[in-house]
């Protein structure tokens, strides 16, 4: 037995404090344990279809124009490009970390085995706000469709079940059920997520592909010029609305032109939020090692590719001064008289939110149950259903809390916490990999990012530099939930955690 071993519990844990970390091979044990294990039944297929799933959704059919039309004209798509760039760096780093720690918690297991308990505590709070949030702004943006689609049909809602919208507070019965039915999904097994997942992500992809091959026949080539518009200058904010880097540094930011392209880049990454989540389905995974790179990695190159030919079509389509910054997409063919396939894109949109719902709702549930097994949040959220081997009681619990949330959340104020919060879990895992390859050269990589260190510190540069341009408003709101955070780990994770 070694000297530590044999060590009180308390001096273990004095001597290594909040900083001590959880060794790989536990994390990998506690897999194990009867009553908190996951069932293992995804495949490849399964993890890319996950990924496309979650971050294909209204950025496809709603950004591509705004951004074009706003900040870069025809050369959106190189500012998809550099997009899809900086989440490769992120996705790299990713797939190591998934293939060496194949456990439930994406950057919160990753963290607590490289960087010690506090940092995994506190990126686990910042996912839980990050996925509850997001499941709530996409649940909310769903119930819009569909209230528009009824509406068609003449049919509808009471104002007072509609939500809170343009200064009248009411409750969002259609976004509310949706969650609720998606948390039964979820609890009924990952298999049958995977399946439903499958079949709206197919009718997805189908009306994405319809749109592009359909659009291509109405491009018309002036519309491509001038590809990158002149640059215009734009007037510098100076309160907490404006971007943290303009009050940090003082410059006037620029639209189009070769800086207007970075600008839409920052922009256009949020149309990527959702690949890490399938690293949280890791434990769930009947060979994590390879499948887990591969579902990662694959699912962020086809929505890579789907998003710039989508830029490509829209801007051919449609002058680019001439875009609508609400339905770019489905405006830009009722323009040259094709309405028909505007109403496909709206119903293509509204089928699409359904996944990006629920995998935001199962990869917060999965970080919720991996941070109650370590007994840093109760343990009675870690025991799994004896019949459809899923995190039922994390999954109700949350999936109630969400919909509530749903029901009542106003999607302006929260959308960008969601969008700190990715880019935060960006950096820490970055960070973990150049770590644990210095302590723990040792363990078994299935799948090694390249380049290390400078991958890895490409990757955090650039996620600090797309955190910046964020609003001083959004960071005071970040800042503010970490230190609710920091209040309840010392308060009850740090006493009662597993890890001596």
């Amino acid at each position: 037995m070694s000297t530590s071993e044999q060590q009180p519990l308390g001096e273990r844990r004095g001597k290594r404090g909040v900083f001590r970390t959880k060794s790989v091979e536990q994390s990998i044990r506690d897999t194990e344990e009867p009553e908190h294990a996951l069932k293992k039944s995804l495949t490849a297929l399964d993890l890319t279809v996950f990924g496309v799933g979650v971050v294909i959704g209204t950025g496809i059919f709603v950004l591509t124009g705004k951004v074009a039309k706003e900040n870069a004209g025809p050369a959106v798509s190189l500012a998809f490009v550099l997009a899809g760039v900086v989440c490769g760096l992120a996705a790299l780093c990713y797939a190591e970390f998934a293939s060496t720690v194949p456990v439930a918690g994406s950057a919160y297991t990753f963290s607590y085995a490289s960087l010690g308990e506090l940092p995994a505590w506190i990126i686990g709070w910042d996912l839980i706000l990050e996925l509850a949030l997001g499941c709530a702004v996409v649940a909310v943006g769903w119930s819009g469709y569909i209230r528009s689609l009824l509406d068609n049909a003449g049919w509808h809602l009471p104002v007072s079940l509609q939500g809170t919208h343009e200064g009248h507070f009411g409750f969002d019965v259609l976004a509310c059920a949706l969650v609720l039915a998606l948390t039964v999904i979820l609890v009924l097994g990952m298999k049958l997520s995977s399946r439903v997942t499958a079949v709206v992500v197919a009718v997805k992809v189908t009306v994405v592909l319809i749109v592009i091959i359909v659009g291509a026949f109405f491009i018309n080539g002036a519309n491509y010029e001038p590809f990158i518009p002149k640059s215009q200058g734009t007037t510098a904010g100076s309160d907490i609305k404006a971007p943290l880097v303009q009050l940090m540094f003082g410059f006037s930011p620029s639209n189009f032109g070769v800086m207007g392209i970075f600008s839409a880049a920052a922009v256009v990454f949020f149309a990527f939020i959702g690949f890490d989540i399938v690293a949280t389905a890791a434990e769930e995974t009947r060979n994590p090692q390879r499948d887990v790179p591969r579902g990662i990695l694959g699912s962020l190159a086809i929505c890579t590719l789907l998003y710039v030919a989508v830029s490509v079509v829209v801007t051919g389509m449609q002058k680019y001064s001439e875009l609508s910054t609400d339905a770019p997409l489905a405006d830009a063919f009722k323009a040259t008289g094709h309405p028909f396939w505007a109403g496909l894109i709206s119903f293509g949109a509204a089928v699409g939110l359904t996944t990006v719902c629920m995998i935001l709702l199962l990869g917060q549930s999965r970080v919720f149950f991996a941070m109650s097994r370590d007994g840093l949040l109760p343990r009675i959220f870690s025991r799994v259903h004896p019949k459809y081997g899923t995190p039922y009681r994390s999954t109700i619990l949350l999936g109630v809390v969400v919909a509530v949330l749903a029901g009542f959340t106003s999607i302006d104020v929260l959308a960008e916490l969601v969008n700190i919060g990715t880019l935060f879990a960006f950096v820490v895992v970055a960070l973990g990999v150049v770590i644990l390859r210095r302590t723990r050269p040792d363990l078994p990589r299935a799948f090694r990012t390249p380049l290390v260190p400078a991958v890895p510190i490409l990757s955090v540069v650039a996620s600090v530099w797309l955190m910046l341009n964020l609003t001083a408003e959004t960071w005071l709101r970040f800042a503010a939930w970490m230190v609710l955070g920091c209040v309840v780990y010392f308060v009850y994770g740090r006493r009662h955690s597993r890890v001596p």
